[in-house]
């Protein structure tokens, strides 16, 4: 029997900013898709921060050995998420920071491939993960990341 996928992320992203949407529509007569996007990325990447400071043992796990310090990393991640939320909002910071959380979304994959190729399950910080079937959902997952984040933050 597989493993369940965790798709927190998602349904926090796609939850908040369909909550978003339809209120931006009701109070304001528009919908507003950039903001609702930009909010609920925000949102979700705070949730996922919270991971990194929750989870810390697992999320060391998806590190390879030659990567030192590999505490220190996992909270500067999660602080870096923390930031790029706050910088989403302030608008002469936005476009810079939407593309360095691009250039962050595509440099944390290679630790999910490895966690995968490893069965790490960062919530329990043990090796009996999902393994390569999870790199099925999340390859399109960091996809998904990568153009919203330049649909909401660049062109939006």
């Amino acid at each position: 029997m597989p493993k369940r996928i965790q798709m927190k992320p998602l349904l926090v992203l796609l939850s908040v900013f369909s909550v978003l949407l339809f209120a931006t529509k009701i109070f304001r007569g528009n919908y507003d898709f950039a903001s609702s996007g930009r909010i609920a990325m925000s949102v979700m990447l705070v949730f996922t921060a919270v991971a990194h400071f929750t989870f810390t043992k697992g999320m060391t796990m998806m590190l390879p050995d030659f990567i030192p310090y590999k505490t220190t990393v996992v909270y500067l991640t999660g602080i870096i998420e923390i930031v790029a939320a706050v910088g989403l909002f302030i608008p002469s910071l936005r476009i810079v920071t939407a593309w360095l959380l691009i250039a962050f979304f595509l440099l944390i994959f290679p630790a999910n491939i490895f966690a995968a190729i490893n069965h790490i399950d960062y919530q329990k910080g043990t090796s009996d993960g999902n393994g390569l079937t999870y790199l099925w959902f999340r390859i399109p997952l960091q996809i998904l990341f990568i153009v919203w984040t330049y649909l909401s933050a660049i062109k939006g």
